[in-house]
């Protein structure tokens, strides 16, 4: 066992590696879901932007990263290893706050805001989308409407059909961006953990410091 970690309990030490764990599993599990949400899917990725995505691989790099770094950094001794990890910490929380209240603001406002992304489909797209949740055009059957397909080949079977897209695409994107945003701003309680094990580390190095300097004080004394 390092020195570093000498005079720690044992319980100290389990938490902090608890929370380093999580940590890197947060951030694996952001990346890995940043990157499989990429793959073409109708829904999805109406559902998700690039930039929410983006931001969600930087976030998981930065969660992956820091808790990499953690684990170099609470073995060198001293307490400033430490202290750079609580900064790090620090920077990380913000970037949570960041994407999970980005999300949140979102969410507000559904109804209006994915009307402006299906306005951005492409017209096969849009028709794919009609065809798949059975509806034609947004907030009714003219509104960004494409005709074609199955379900809405011509504009007197989309006043027929009387099925519009924004109730569908809402309840499909809505669940999906509240899990989003709980599960990360979830992620801070870890960061929290972290930051305050790592403060008892380095209270527990700062005490094993002094003690040193007594010890080496007293052995002075008899040289």
């Amino acid at each position: 066992m390092p020195l570093s970690f000498t005079m720690l309990s044992k319980r100290l030490i389990i938490a902090w590696a608890f929370f380093t764990i999580c940590l890197m599993g947060a951030g694996i599990l952001t990346l890995v879901l940043s990157l499989v949400w990429r793959k073409p899917n109708l829904l999805l990725n109406l559902t998700f932007s690039t930039f929410d995505l983006t931001a969600g691989t930087i976030l998981g790099m930065i969660l992956l990263g820091t808790s990499v770094l953690s684990i170099i950094l609470v073995t060198l001794r001293g307490k400033r290893p430490l202290v750079l990890l609580n900064w790090l910490l620090l920077l990380d929380g913000v970037a949570i706050l960041f994407v999970a209240t980005f999300i949140w603001i979102y969410t507000l406002h559904e109804r209006n805001n994915y009307h402006a992304v299906f306005g951005r489909q492409s017209n096969a797209t849009k028709i794919m989308i009609q065809d798949a949740l059975r509806c034609c055009g947004y907030f009714n059957a003219t509104d960004e409407v494409a005709f074609g397909g199955t379900f809405c080949p011509d504009q007197d079977a989309a006043v027929a059909a009387n099925s519009f897209c924004v109730t569908p695409i809402v309840q499909y994107a809505d669940p999906k961006l509240n899990d989003v945003f709980s599960t990360t701003y979830g992620f801070m309680a870890i960061v929290i953990g972290l930051f305050l094990s790592s403060m008892c580390i380095i209270k527990k190095r700062q005490e094993f410091e002094r003690f040193e300097k007594i010890d080496t004080k007293r052995a002075s004394r008899f040289v």
